[in-house]
Order: structure tokens, then C-alpha cells, then sequence
């Protein structure tokens, strides 16, 4: 598989989940990865596995993406080690869901220093790169709550509507340099986030089979399957695809009632 052959990939947050499947799909289809990881152990069994099994270049580097220099010394790091940046993805995030008027100011600022500004950091420190070489692609990991609202789920969701935002911002602004700036958007899948908010309900069997029950094919999605949609978005398949959201729910979010 060579779909993404001579290309640069790093992937934030890619130490497990969505991140260590996209981290995976792309070693697969020929890309030299970055995992770009808070846990730098974590990070370095990834890269360790993307070498032995894809025999591509796979180099881990401790990454808080809550921190601009950090974020800007990985990305010189990595193109000094592997070259120029051809796709960014920006995968790391965490959950915050709080009652409005008790979340704490330390809680606000988690969410989006993750969630949102996180995002940025990644794509201020590959732009300059891009912009020079004429080509790239960024893909930013959102998710349904980017346009759907679930009560209690604040502030998440006002963060990923951020990331939407900046997607399309940043796609039109930089498109005639040749650089294209896309979302996915994913629903329910089986990752640890999942498992630890049903984890966390009074009753944990029931949380799941209630969540499996409100989707349309009976069953949540698996990080594979985001994963090959952000191969295909940064892959030279999709050159006209720029400033959009590709949803992986299943469906779930186009359903009118719980």
C-alpha cells in the first residue's frame, strides 16, 4: 500500500485511540510518521510498532500541545530528522463536560487548551513549511458535538465548534498557497474516552447498551475507521477537498429523536 508514499505525517495525541490508529493506517499506506505525544513512553511503543510492522521511519516526540514552544520544537525537530511536513494531523484532545455555572475557570481553560488551542499551535508551526514547499494538508480531529448539541457535555462542544471555525478559516486563507485544511468529525468509537465516560455512570452496562441502542446500525465505530478517512483526506486522492468536515458517526447525528 503506498497511498501515502514519500510523505511526512505527524500526528498529535497518536500514543493510543484514533491517534495511534491514524499513526498506524498512515505508517501502512507508506507515510514516515511523528508521534507527537504528551506520554513519551507511550509514544515511543507507537513508533516502535509503526518500524518493526510498516518498516517505515517512525520517530516519537514528547508533545504538550497545550504549549506553543513545545508544539513548534517538535515540528523543527521532525523536519530536521525526516524532512518537510506534508500532513498534519491534529488528533489530541480531551473530554471536559461540566454544569456550566460550577465549571471551574481551570476547567475552561483545560478543554481549550487542548481542544482548541492545541489545534492552532499544530497548524501555526506547519504552516510556515507548507507555505514554502507550495503543498500540504492538515486534518483537524473535531467531532459531532462540533454541530450538535448534548446537554451536559459543556464546554466541549464550544471548543469543537471552534475547531470547525478555524478548519474553514485557515482552508480559504491558505488555498491558493496549495494547502489544504480539512475536519473529521467522529461520532461514538470504541477508544478509552468512550469506555471511561461509560465507566464513570452509576451504571456502566446500561450507559453502553443505551448509547449502542441510539445508533442506527447497532453498534459505535471503530478507530480504523476514522483513521482511513484521514488517509484519504491526506492523501492526493482528495485535491479538491479543502475548508470541510467529513462526518463518522454511522448516521447518528441525522437522527431527529434520541
Amino acid at each position: 500500500m503506498s497511498r501515502l508514499a514519500h510523505k511526512v505525517s505527524l500526528i498529535t495525541g497518536a500514543g493510543q485511540g484514533i491517534g495511534a490508529a491514524i499513526a498506524h493506517a498512515f505508517a501502512r499506506e507508506g507515510a514516515a510518521v511523528v508521534v507527537a505525544e504528551l506520554d513519551a513512553q507511550r509514544g515511543e511503543t507507537v513508533a516502535a510498532e509503526l518500524r518493526a510492522r510498516y518498516g517505515v521511519p517512525a520517530l516519537a516526540l514528547s508533545t504538550d500541545v497545550t504549549q506553543a514552544d513545545s508544539v513548534a520544537r517538535t515540528v523543527a525537530q521532525a523536519e530536521s530528522a525526516l524532512g518537510n511536513i506534508d500532513v498534519l494531523v491534529n488528533n489530541a484532545g480531551i473530554n471536559v463536560f461540566r454544569d456550566p455555572l460550577t465549571l471551574t475557570e481551570a476547567d475552561w481553560r483545560a478543554c481549550f487548551a487542548v481542544d482548541l488551542d492545541g489545534v492552532w499551535h499544530g497548524c501555526r508551526a506547519v504552516l510556515p513549511g507548507m507555505i514554502a514547499a507550495g503543498r500540504g494538508s492538515i486534518v483537524n480531529i473535531a467531532s459531532t458535538h462540533s454541530f450538535k448539541i448534548i446537554p451536559g457535555c459543556f464546554p466541549y462542544p464550544v471548543a469543537k465548534h471552534g475547531v470547525i471555525g478555524l478548519t474553514r478559516a485557515l482552508g480559504i486563507e491558505y488555498a491558493a498557497r496549495g494547502i489544504r485544511v480539512n475536519a473529521i468529525a467522529p461520532g461514538y468509537i470504541d477508544t478509552a474516552l468512550v469506555r471511561d465516560w461509560w465507566n464513570a455512570q452509576p451504571d456502566p452496562d446500561a450507559a453502553r447498551r443505551e448509547t449502542l441502542a441510539r445508533m442506527p446500525g447497532g453498534r459505535i465505530g471503530k478507530p480504523d475507521e476514522v483513521a482511513m478517512t484521514a488517509v484519504f483526506l491526506a492523501s492526493d486522492e482528495a485535491p479538491f477537498i479543502n475548508a470541510s468536515c467529513i462526518t463518522v458517526d454511522g448516521g447518528r447525528s441525522e437522527l431527529y429523536h434520541d
